[in-house]
């Protein structure tokens, strides 16, 4: 009966490296032959990288060249030389000489073609996008806008403050602007999120050369869609409407109905949106808005409006009555005319401030109201949305609030108006522009 082969003693499988027994056939783990496992070398030579045999000392290898021998040390104790392996001729694969190592200098190295003559490479590469250490700093070499919470960090980008976090005023939040004796300011109020109304002021001169002013008020409505971008459309179509319409000696009281026409196409084409618009949002309506305007000359005053912002007229000598000049698109208003109900019982309903006419591509019927009046004495007219009159709606409760110098210091006295509205609750936005009548000519401004 013929026997195994000798076993080589292993202590581990070579195929799982599971461990062994001395007298183990086959692996335990992976069944393994391990009679097949050839007997270990007495030694292990190095081999090449490519898996050629190695040179033989004496130069018998198998092809191998022959080696140079280093030099026994004499008696001075200097050391030998040092040989380099581009000192031993080498073969290439079909058993031919190489070629002699190319002089020294030359940009090939040898037996390899490869250059070394390039230039050395740089300790670092230039970054191909910003480098981060400078990202941060500013755009421009301006300085820097700070907070208007804590007043030391720096805004960035998006609008906050990088020292305690505070969110910034946006642009709309505030906003206030002179145009000589016309000011006007408007504010986000205390509990909406955004700025929803809008103004429009400027000075003219009529075809005689008097001087004409023009406050024009908007007033987005919040259950519609973009009613900032309502009331900042019509605000400017209408005041641009105003400016250019008088100079060519358009009648005041037609200028205006035009002006209320022209904000409501302006209100109109904002509603003109992609098919897939209302596809994706289809619970959208169309933007809208509320407008109120008035032109003073040095003869003439001429309010016009749509919906509830109002106009008030306020007599320098407070002995005078002052008067509200616009009636309200509104339900309360309707119930008053129509007798149903007295003014302190309308306003009293939460009803009250529905409104029955607007600017915009849903409303009902665009009925600009225009009325002219002939002031015998000076004072200022007070254009202004709900979120003033809501705290001082009576024609005498808003002649209190308006202080005693609003015809020479305009932008004072809307100032102090607007703060009115903030100091009662600030429940809504709040915008108001004070004109002075007579008209002022030009060159005039506030004391």
């Amino acid at each position: 009966m013929s026997q195994m082969p000798q076993q080589a003693a292993l202590s581990n499988c070579p195929s799982c490296e599971w461990p062994l027994e001395s007298d183990d056939r086959f692996c335990g783990a992976c069944g393994y032959d391990l009679s097949a496992v050839p007997a270990p070398p007495d030694d292990h030579p190095t081999i090449t990288l490519n898996g050629s045999a190695p040179p033989s000392p004496d130069g018998d290898g198998d092809g191998g060249a022959p080696w140079p021998l280093a030099a026994e040390p004499d008696s001075t104790d200097t050391p030998a030389a040092t040989h380099r392996s581009a000192d031993v001729p080498g073969t290439d694969s079909g058993d031919s000489p190489l070629p002699p190592s190319p002089p020294t200098g030359s940009p090939l190295s040898p037996a390899s073609g490869v250059r070394f003559d390039r230039p050395p490479e740089p300790d670092e590469y230039p970054l191909q996008a910003p480098d981060p250490r400078i990202a941060d700093l500013p755009a421009s070499a301006g300085p820097a806008k700070l907070c208007v919470a804590c007043r030391a960090g720096r805004v960035d980008n998006d609008g906050y403050c990088e020292n305690c976090g505070h969110a910034q005023p946006r642009e709309r939040d505030h906003m206030e602007q002179e145009t000589g004796p016309i000011a006007a300011v408007s504010d986000r109020g205390l509990r909406h999120h955004r700025n929803e109304d809008a103004f429009g002021i400027g000075r003219s001169t009529l075809p005689d050369g008097s001087p004409a002013s023009v406050a024009v008020v908007c007033d987005g409505v919040s259950s519609a869609t973009r009613p900032d971008d309502a009331s900042l459309a019509a605000g400017r179509a209408a005041s641009e409407s105003l400016l250019a319409a008088l100079p060519r000696g358009t009648h005041p009281q037609q200028a205006m109905h035009d002006a209320i026409v022209a904000a409501s196409h302006a209100v109109n084409a904002l509603a003109d949106e992609p098919a897939t618009a209302r596809e994706h949002s289809p619970h959208q309506n169309a933007p809208a808005c509320t407008i109120v305007g008035a032109i003073v000359t040095p003869g003439l005053l001429v309010v016009g409006w749509v919906g509830d912002s109002r106009v008030y007229w306020v007599p320098v000598d407070r002995t005078s009555p002052p008067a509200r000049l616009t009636e309200d698109d509104s339900w309360a208003a309707q119930m008053v005319s129509a007798g149903l109900m007295n003014e302190a019982e309308a306003y009293a309903d939460e009803r009250a401030h529905a409104i029955t006419g607007w600017l915009g591509a849903d409303a009902y019927e665009l009925e600009p109201h225009t009325a002219s009046f002939k002031p015998d004495r000076p004072g200022v007219v007070v254009v202004c949305t709900d979120g003033l009159w809501n705290y001082a709606e009576a024609a005498e409760e808003m002649a209190e609030i308006v202080p005693p110098d609003a015809a020479t210091r305009p932008l004072h006295s809307a100032r102090v108006l607007v703060g009115h509205a903030l100091d009662g609750g600030g429940h809504d936005n709040v915008t108001v522009a004070v004109v002075p009548f007579p008209a002022v000519p030009q060159g005039a401004g506030s004391a």
